[in-house]
């Protein structure tokens, strides 16, 4: 990505580049004038009936992140505007990875999608787009307890460890995303994606950290209702962004459950209503229930589970010693005794880092085969190698140059001689190196001389275990390729003339030029007839205008259309209250 593509912002620049990867220019040319009067239905729709049941911070946020109601966001503006609250924006191709999703939110970067749902689908489009995104996210960051419980939420959940089976579904909601928003799609293709989606979610087994800390951003960040369960305010951008699901939401036919931790259990359809919705009494309670679950992940429970949860994960993760050294790589078996981990291997390029930075000479190039290491205490000895002063060290002779016999409680021995050890910068050992080694555990070898040097990683014990590496520099991670590319509209020559007519009346509301309204809506009712859009916005322009007869016209033909397409009945009738309220 170059920094021509973007409006000049310092977040922006920090990403490191495994996210840069998911970033696309906006290309603003391509909305057509029938995506901008969709994006203006909704945001007057919005902005008329939300000032009565968002969260009070949705109006204040809309003027402080410079949002308008008439034009789709240009992500050039909202990041010169977001700036100043401390946040930036940038354009994604619709769902991307929940980890990289969640790192983004943690260097204070709202991921936008930059399509915008098409007509037939203007109250609630399962893909994420710029509607959901630019006007249902980023108003609400401009609330500080919220932006920093949003910030918090991404720390916390790119670090959530998946299952194997996450991606899988990941990979079946985004295309299913894609196929019930793209015009034309054979019915059966999304028959068969939902049948995908359905089976795979029935078939997940165990929920992952990641699974469970995504319901929770669902049913907060993306759902989330304010204040009590008698009466309750709208925060979630899914609710904020969808005309139909914000209306529905306040009714007695869903549910409102008070906000806890419970709702990390509570599974979700993306492609449904919601049945039943949390209400948190306040935003600092996000955060209090944000950190009990955190309590709950290997992030800071480590042991043995941890592992578990990294080896199920078939994923790149960490493990963080008691030390403080971390070992990053795909793990695959662990020997444990009493319960506890003593001996950990990972398969593949793996490396050694300190406080998120790689060790000199521990990359993968180093570990290119994979890594394995003992842990825990030695056999008799009640002090941890960890522990040990020098003079400790040398009477049990770890020491550079000596041949030592190391056996571990969990019968783990490793026989070599000490060539050299790292220190942190407080003097302990993280790691000693070895020459003529070999590990084994009973008559199992681990480690062969003849394989090179050991470097064995010291620590009795994992304080810690986590998606993605410690240091991102030490794997090439710019390898993201989704299976699904989202299916642009056509645009046959039919589409085109619709869409001039668009723009005429677009532009003579901007511009207040005197166009033939008359003649436009007379092509409409003759050869667009399903379309309902342009017909308002005649209408509204006629009521301006103070022409009678073509105000009298323009809602003959709406009845007509809602005769004929009872299914948008209430869509028109919408659009005819605003149209009257602002008179």
């Amino acid at each position: 990505m170059t920094s021509k593509e973007y409006e000049s912002n310092n977040l922006i620049d920090r990403l490191p580049e495994h996210l840069k990867q998911f970033i696309k220019p906006q290309d603003y040319q391509d909305y057509t004038p029938i995506n901008q009067a969709v994006w203006r239905y909704v945001m007057r729709k919005n902005v008329d009936y939300l000032s009565q049941v968002a969260h009070e911070s949705y109006l204040e946020g809309l003027e402080k992140t410079g949002i308008s109601i008439e034009s789709i966001p240009s992500m050039y503006g909202m990041n010169r505007i977001l700036k100043e609250i401390g946040w930036a924006a940038v354009a994604v191709d619709g769902f991307i990875p929940p980890n990289a999703f969640m790192e983004f939110q943690a260097y204070k970067v709202l991921v936008i999608a930059s399509d915008i749902r098409q007509l037939e689908n203007i109250e609630y489009t399962p893909a994420p787009d710029i509607i959901h995104e630019g006007a249902g996210h980023a108003p609400i960051i401009a609330n500080p307890e919220y932006a920093e419980y949003l910030r918090r939420f991404g720390e916390i959940g790119c670090k959530a460890i998946s299952s194997a089976r996450d991606y899988e579904i990941y990979e079946a909601i985004r295309l299913l995303s894609i196929l019930k928003e793209a015009e034309g799609v054979d019915p059966k293709q999304i028959e068969a994606a939902e049948e995908r989606v359905d089976y795979l979610q029935q078939n997940a087994g165990t929920p992952s950290e990641m699974a469970l800390i995504r319901n929770l951003h669902w049913w907060t960040v993306e759902y989330g209702l304010i204040g009590t369960v008698d009466n309750p305010k709208i925060y979630g951008a899914g609710l904020l962004s969808s005309i139909g699901e914000s209306t529905w939401c306040m009714t007695d036919n869903v549910k409102k459950l008070p906000y806890n931790i419970q709702a990390a259990q509570q599974g979700f359809d993306i492609t449904k209503p919601q049945p039943q919705l949390y209400v948190t009494p306040d935003f600092a309670y996000l955060s209090e229930v944000l950190e009990e679950f955190a309590n709950s992940m290997a992030l800071r429970k480590g042991g043995l589970e941890g592992i578990n949860k990294l080896i199920d994960s078939k994923s790149l993760g960490t493990i963080e010693l008691s030390t403080g050294l971390q070992i990053s790589g795909v793990f695959t078996s662990t020997i444990t005794h009493n319960g506890q981990p003593v001996y950990v291997q990972a398969t593949g390029k793996t490396a050694l880092a300190y406080r998120e930075k790689e060790l000199v000479g521990h990359g993968t190039e180093t570990h290119a085969e994979g890594y394995g290491t003992a842990l825990g205490k030695l056999k008799g000895i009640n002090l941890a190698i960890e522990d040990m002063s020098p003079k400790d060290l040398q009477a049990y002779s770890i020491y550079e140059g000596k041949h030592v016999d190391l056996e571990f409680e969990g019968g783990i021995i490793v026989s070599g001689t000490i060539v050299t050890g790292i220190r942190n910068i407080q003097g302990k050992i993280l790691v000693i190196s070895f020459k003529d080694c070999t590990v084994k555990h009973n008559e199992e070898f681990l480690f062969r001389p003849e394989w090179g040097t050991y470097d064995m990683a010291v620590g009795s014990n994992i304080v810690s275990a986590y998606s993605g590496p410690a240091d991102y520099n030490s794997f090439d991670l710019i390898n993201h390729v989704p299976s699904s590319q989202t299916i642009k509209a056509k645009r046959d020559e039919h589409k085109l003339q619709l869409e001039s007519l668009y723009a005429q009346v677009r532009e003579a509301r901007e511009k207040q030029t005197v166009i033939d309204l008359t003649t436009i809506l007379n092509t409409i009712t003759k050869e667009f007839t399903t379309d309902w859009l342009l017909t308002v916005e005649i209408l509204e322009l006629a009521h301006k205008q103070k022409d009678t007869v073509l105000v009298e016209k323009a809602m003959s033909h709406l009845s007509l259309v809602k005769t004929q397409r009872p299914q948008v009945a209430h869509l028109i009738q919408d659009g005819i209250s605003i149209i009257e309220q602002s008179l």
